[in-house]
C-alpha cells in the first residue's frame, strides 16, 4: 500500500501519543493505536491497520517495558504465566478476527473497551497489594485471565494492555504500577503473535510500522516517568486509564456507524 508523506509524518506522531501512552498505562497504546491508523493516518483498510498497529505496539511496549523493569515495576512470574496463556489465546483470537467485517470488528472493539472502563473505573480507588505474586492458589485464575486476554487481544488486533492490567489486578490483586509494568511483557508477546499472524495474510505495512515505532520510543520514557509519580496519588492512574478508553470508544462508535449507514 502506498501512502504520501504526510500520512507517514502523522503516523510518527501517532507512536509518539501511543509510546506516551503505553508508558503511563501499561496499555492504551493499542486502543489508540487502531484508531489512529485508521481516522488519522488514513489507512483504508481496517485489517492492515490491525496488523500494522499490533506490530508498531509490540516493539514500543518492549522499550517500555526496559524502562518500568529499572524501576522494579515488573513481577515476572506472574507476566510469563499470564503471557504464556495469552499468547496461545492470541494466535486463536486473530485467526478469528480476519473473518470478521472489519468496521463490525472495530464496533465491537470499542463496545468492549467501554465494559473494561466501566470495570476500571468502579475500582479506582483500589490500591492492591504490593506483595502480591503468583501462586499455586491463584494459578488457575491468572492463566484464565491470561488465556481470555489473548483471545479479544488476537480477535482486536489489540497488544491487550487494557485488558491485562485490570486482569493482573483482579487475578493477583497486585497494585496498578506493579499491572502496568507486568502488562508489557504480556502486550509485547500478544501483539507480536497477531502481527505474524496478520503479516502472514499481507495486513502489515511495514515502513508505517518502522515510523510509528520510532515515535513510540520518543514518548514512551516519558510516559513511565509519570506513571511513577502518578502512582502515589490513590485512584489517579485508574481513573485516567478509564477516562481514555471511554473517550476512544465513544470516537471510534460515532465513525464506524457512521460509515456503516452511508455504505
Amino acid at each position: 500500500m502506498y501512502l504520501d508523506a504526510l500520512q507517514y509524518l502523522l503516523g510518527g506522531l501517532s507512536g509518539v501519543l501511543v509510546g506516551f501512552t503505553l508508558g503511563l498505562f501499561g496499555g492504551g497504546g493499542s486502543i489508540l493505536a487502531v484508531p489512529l491508523m485508521v481516522y488519522l493516518v488514513g489507512v483504508p483498510s481496517a485489517h492492515l491497520a490491525i496488523g500494522t498497529s499490533a506490530l508498531a505496539v509490540a516493539a514500543n511496549a518492549f522499550t517500555n517495558l526496559v524502562g518500568h523493569a529499572r524501576l522494579g515495576n515488573v513481577k515476572w512470574r506472574c507476566a510469563a504465566v499470564y503471557c504464556a496463556a495469552g499468547v496461545a489465546g492470541a494466535f486463536l483470537g486473530s485467526t478469528l478476527g480476519k473473518m470478521v467485517n472489519g468496521q463490525h470488528l472495530l464496533i465491537l472493539f470499542a463496545l468492549l473497551m467501554l465494559v473494561i472502563g466501566a470495570l476500571m473505573f468502579k475500582r479506582r480507588d483500589a490500591e492492591g497489594n504490593p506483595g502480591a505474586q503468583c501462586s499455586p492458589e491463584n494459578a488457575s485464575k491468572v492463566l484464565g485471565f491470561g488465556g481470555m486476554t489473548g483471545i479479544l487481544s488476537g480477535f482486536f488486533g489489540i497488544g491487550g494492555g487494557f485488558l491485562i492490567v485490570p486482569g493482573l489486578i483482579a487475578a493477583t490483586g497486585m497494585p496498578i504500577i506493579s499491572a502496568i509494568g507486568s502488562s508489557l511483557v504480556a502486550v509485547t508477546a500478544l501483539g507480536l503473535t497477531t502481527a505474524i499472524n496478520y503479516a502472514l495474510s499481507g495486513y502489515v505495512d511495514w515502513a508505517l510500522a518502522a515510523v510509528f515505532i520510532l515515535g513510540g520510543v520518543a514518548g514512551g520514557s516519558f510516559g513511565a516517568f509519570v506513571a511513577a509519580h502518578l502512582s502515589a496519588r490513590k485512584g489517579v492512574l485508574n481513573s485516567l486509564f478509564a477516562s481514555l478508553i471511554f473517550v476512544v470508544a465513544g470516537y471510534m462508535i460515532y465513525r464506524a456507524v457512521g460509515q456503516i449507514t452511508a455504505a
